[in-house]
C-alpha cells in the first residue's frame, strides 16, 4: 500500500532486493548500529527510487496471453492471476511461458493527486 507521507508503494519491497535490503536494515538494527526510525527513512527512499528508476528508464514493452483464473479490486489495487501465460519482447523473436503469473497493478496517482 501507499505510505502517506512519501505515496509511493512498497510492492517491489517483496521482491529479492527489497526482502535482502530489509533483512540487512534488521541485522543493523538488532546490532544497534542504526536506529529503526533511519531503516524506515531507507526502506521509503527505496520504494521512492525503485518507482521512478522503473518509470523514467525501462522503455521495453512485452505482450502477454493467458488465461484469467481470478481478479480482484480492493483497496484501489488491482491483482489479476492468470494461467498458461506467455510472454514476448517487444522486437523479440523469443516467448517466455509460466504456467501461472500475478499481476498486482496499482493507480499511477499519488494520494496528493486524485
Amino acid at each position: 500500500m501507499a505510505n502517506n507521507a512519501t505515496n509511493f508503494y512498497d510492492l517491489y519491497r517483496h521482491g529479492s532486493l527489497g526482502v535482502t535490503l530489509t533483512d540487512a536494515l534488521d541485522d543493523l538494527i538488532s546490532a544497534e548500529r542504526i536506529d529503526p526510525q533511519l531503516a524506515i527513512k531507507i526502506l521509503t527512499q527505496f520504494d521512492r527510487i525503485v518507482a521512478e528508476s522503473l518509470q523514467e528508464k525501462v522503455k521495453s514493452r512485452l505482450t502477454f496471453k493467458g488465461s484469467l483464473d481470478t481478479y480482484r479490486f480492493c483497496d484501489e489495487v488491482w491483482t489479476f492471476l492468470i494461467k498458461n501465460v506467455t510472454f514476448k519482447m517487444e522486437n523479440n523473436s523469443v516467448s517466455v511461458t509460466a504456467d501461472k503469473v500475478k499481476i498486482v497493478a496499482c493507480s499511477a496517482k499519488r494520494g496528493d493527486e486524485k
